[in-house]
């Protein structure tokens, strides 16, 4: 998927963990198909799961990971991974990489479950509760989406620009010259910051209520539009107004997490075209919701 990306296997795996987790060596390993793009993983027995990172990582990215994963879990009314450990770069494997606890259920699915009412209440009470942990002070750290979306201008022409047989890049065109320029947030509040289907996990027994969250490394101040991000990513026009109400945001808020979900899908769709057809889908389904939702139809 990325250029120079790591990679590690079952024997690599027990290599590492005999050195470096020895506490650790000898469970069952078994590796996790997932449609994530920054970490190979792998189960280590039923509690447990190791994290590799594509690309070269540095223990201080992960210790920084590690600590907003300890708060996220915190915060959230629903199940999350607890950070174990976190191991440093060796000659092996030239990243480090980390341990955490694993968390039962499947990831949400764009199309299957488009209409799942009680998982959009689900989400609302989760972006509620996370936006009533204090920021203590801090800011948006520059880092991605949550700032400025002006700043995306470049990175959306260039997705646009090879995205032609994916979605009608006109109409995105013209909806994102709209999108950007509308007024940024005020004031910040924190966030799970990516939330898409692959990190809303719901019960593997059936039913659509929300049973875990993953991915929480990222837990911290930004738009207070930016975790809506999932109404387009997961659900039709009705059901993203369950979200809208369950949340409770004005009509600038509400357009703003559109924007995000427009500059997020935009890179999704043509650049895992061929590399990762899962998430590759996630950005077509998403670009297909919001150019035909009507209220940002109104705006172009």
């Amino acid at each position: 998927m990325h250029d120079g990306e790591l990679t590690v296997d079952d024997t690599l795996t027990d290599r590492l963990l005999a050195r470096d987790a020895p506490d650790l060596h000898g469970r069952p390993l078994r590796r996790v198909p997932a449609a994530g793009t920054v970490n190979t993983i792998v189960r280590l027995g039923d509690d447990l799961v190791a994290r590799f990172p594509l690309l070269p990582t540095t223990e201080q990215q992960l210790r920084r990971e590690a600590a907003a994963l300890h708060e996220f879990a915190e915060a959230t009314p629903f199940a999350a991974p607890v950070p174990v450990r976190v191991v440093p770069p060796s000659t092996d494997y030239p990243s480090a990489w980390s341990v955490q606890t694993w968390v039962p259920g499947r990831p949400a699915d764009p199309l299957a479950h488009a209409d799942a009412a009680d998982l959009a209440r689900d989400l609302g009470a989760l972006i509620r509760a996370l936006r009533a942990v204090d920021v203590a002070g801090r800011g948006f750290d520059g880092r991605g989406r949550g700032g400025v979306l002006a700043d995306h201008d470049e990175w959306v022409a260039e997705c646009l620009a090879r995205s032609g047989s994916l979605f009608d890049v006109a109409a995105a065109t013209a909806l994102w010259s709209e999108l950007r320029s509308l007024p940024s947030a005020e004031d910040v509040v924190m966030s799970h910051r990516d939330l898409t289907p692959f990190n809303v996990l719901i019960a593997e027994d059936g039913g659509t209520r929300l049973v875990g969250v993953l991915d929480g490394g990222d837990f911290g101040p930004a738009d207070p539009a930016l975790d809506l991000v999932c109404a387009w990513h997961l659900f039709d026009a009705p059901v993203r107004e369950v979200l809208r109400d369950a949340v409770d945001v004005g009509t600038t808020t509400w357009l703003r997490g559109a924007a995000w979900a427009f500059q997020q899908a935009a890179g999704l769709g043509w650049y895992y075209e061929r590399s990762n057809p899962a998430m590759s889908a996630l950005g077509r389904t998403t670009m297909r919701r919001l150019l035909a939702d009507a209220d940002l139809r109104r705006l172009i």
